[in-house]
């Protein structure tokens, strides 16, 4: 017996895989824009990155914000963490004489141990961590760097521009991006030599 088989009428039959919705522009942005906040939050002390991530959702409430108090405590949070920032570009570590990291703030005479005075520096070694005028560059700079982190949250956004319109939305999705560009060309540009509390340590 010849059975023949209608290839094309089984194709015809065959159920066709649903498509996946095509990607707008301001979806397209949003996503490089979330990738970027990434690499961003690796400009800015580990710490403060971390509290803001895992306080953000929770004063907010999802990004809801439904009464006074949860805006208010998340402006709190978003000062804090700016302040954070920017305090923590001032300091600085070493390694003593037997390997342990030590922190200290810069001054204008060298480098402040926070460990107490039992780790003194020689007054030639503190020197070379004065501080210096490309510090406070770096410090507003991680201001910037923050904010730009902050409106890449989705939370931080839904609380203060709970229906943006359409020339928001598109500021909200380029002005971040734009302060990340240019800070991270400045930082590549003019790099700092500390290693504070909260940033890579130093191999030496």
């Amino acid at each position: 017996m010849d059975i023949g088989v209608d290839t094309q009428a089984l194709l015809e039959n065959a159920p066709t895989q649903p498509q996946k919705p095509s990607k707008t522009a301001t979806i397209k942005t949003m996503r490089k824009a979330f990738k970027g906040s990434a690499h961003l939050a690796n400009l800015l002390p580990t710490g403060t990155v971390l509290i803001f991530q895992m306080l953000a959702p929770a004063f907010t409430h999802q990004g809801e914000c439904h009464t006074v108090t949860s805006k208010f405590m998340t402006m709190a949070l978003l000062s804090c963490c700016s302040i954070s920032c920017f305090l923590l570009s001032f300091t600085d570590s070493f390694r003593d004489e037997r390997g342990k990291v030590r922190y200290g703030v810069a001054s204008l005479n060298g480098l402040w141990v926070m460990d107490g005075e039992s780790i003194k520096l020689p007054v030639e070694e503190a020197y070379k961590y004065r501080l210096r005028f490309i510090d406070f560059f770096h410090a507003f700079s991680s201001i910037l760097v923050f904010v730009a982190v902050a409106l890449f949250d989705k939370n931080i956004v839904g609380c203060f521009f709970p229906n943006p319109s359409e020339e928001v939305k598109d500021i909200l999705a380029s002005l971040p991006m734009g302060i990340g560009f240019v800070c991270s060309l400045l930082f590549v540009a003019f790099p700092t030599q500390r290693h504070g509390i909260g940033f890579p340590l130093s191999r030496e």
